[in-house]
Formats: structure tokens, sequence, C-alpha cells
């Protein structure tokens, strides 16, 4: 975890910072250009950046920020992952989510563990911080694409038990292997992958998994 000194300003012309930030992104040229552009607004002050989902939890309960700005995709615990434990731990500041995904389905999985806002990377600096002031004066700044396509697609039809046995068998498990690590029955992990391609409408599991990626639910 890296904290942030501030350059002292000159006596008289002192100003309070209004808006403490964290930000949790594990790309070093990407943070630092987060912190170059949020260091634009002087009412803004990056307190600490973090580059692992799993130091998001001791960087906010050191610095108390008012804001998270939190990459999604992290080593460690992903970004909505580590939204959901700062809600748990009873962290009432907002965060906002940045990812690369195009899928609508982290989405949803975003809002439901907490998070105040939900943008794409490729999203311009301006927009950026207007989102900021928004989930800051208590709105939710979703990015627009996304918006519409989670209305399009609509939430993950699948269970959570069909999502753990799909998530196995893309990352290479068997069958066997599968019900081995999630205590089941073979046939039973089967009667999953097949309820799993008939909520899909896919004709094998690569195909189920392929859809299941595109959509963000994997």
């Amino acid at each position: 975890m890296r904290a942030m000194s501030a350059t002292p300003s000159p006596p008289g012309l002192e100003k309070e910072k209004e808006l403490r930030i964290v930000i949790a992104e594990d790309v070093d040229l990407v943070a630092e250009a987060f912190e170059a552009l949020l260091s634009t607004e002087p009412s803004f002050e990056v307190v600490a950046r973090v580059s692992r989902g799993d130091l998001v939890l001791r960087a906010v309960a050191v610095h108390r920020p008012d804001l998270v700005l939190m990459d999604v995709d992290m080593p460690g615990a992903t970004g909505i992952e580590a939204t959901a434990q700062l809600r748990e731990k009873g962290y009432r500041g907002k965060i906002l989510l940045l990812t690369a995904l195009q899928g609508s389905g982290h989405l949803h999985a975003a809002v439901q563990a907490g998070a105040n806002g939900y943008l794409l990377k490729t999203t311009t600096g301006a927009r950026l911080m207007s989102s900021i002031r928004a989930v800051m004066s208590g709105h939710t700044a979703i990015d627009p694409d996304l918006a519409a396509e989670a209305l399009r697609v609509g939430p993950c039809p699948l269970s959570e038990r069909e999502l753990e046995v799909l998530r196995l068998i893309a990352d290479g498990s068997s069958t066997s292997e599968a019900a081995r690590q999630l205590c089941l029955s073979q046939g039973t992990v089967r009667n999953y992958l097949s309820a799993v391609m008939t909520k899909l409408d896919a004709t094998s599991r690569i195909q189920a998994i392929e859809t299941a990626r595109s959509q963000g639910w994997l």
C-alpha cells in the first residue's frame, strides 16, 4: 500500500481537501494516470494507492477515504469482491468501479455488491470527474452503453451453483473433478451443465462458457 504525502501550502493559502480518495488499480501506469487526473481538481486528494484487491480493506481502515476508485480485475480479490467486503465491514463511503470488461453481467454484480458507480476504462477524463461528483452527490454513475446492454440482456439467468459448476469447467476441470470439489455426484454436475446449456441456448459446454464470459457472468 502506498500512502500519499501532501505538499504543504504556503502560510495563509492552505485549503483543506474536501474529498479523500483511495485508488485500487494493479497497473501502475493506469494508477498514475488516475492520480494525475484527480490532482487537477483542488478539492480532490488521493490519500493512498493499492495494487491488490485484498489490500483495499486495510487502506480504507487506515485512511478513511470518502471515495474508493477501484479496478474490477485485480489480483488478490476482484473489485466487486472488495466492494462486498467493504460493505460487510460497514464502509459507508462511495465506491466507483472501473473495468476494461465489456459484458454487462459484472454491472449487475457490482450494483448488488454495493458499488455507487460502474464505468468502462475507455471513458473520458471529463466523464470520470463528473461521475465522481455525481456519486458524491448521492447519484449512481453507470456507463450508458453498459446500462443499455444490461437492460437488453437482463440479469444472469444462472443460479449460484450453476455458475460454480460452469466456472470450474471453464477453468479446465473435468466433470469428475468438479464433482469432487463441489461434493456432488458426477450425474448432478452433468445435470447442472445441461441446465446451463438450456438457459444459455448453447449447443455445447464451450459455447455456454463463451456466452457466459461475453456477458460478464464468469
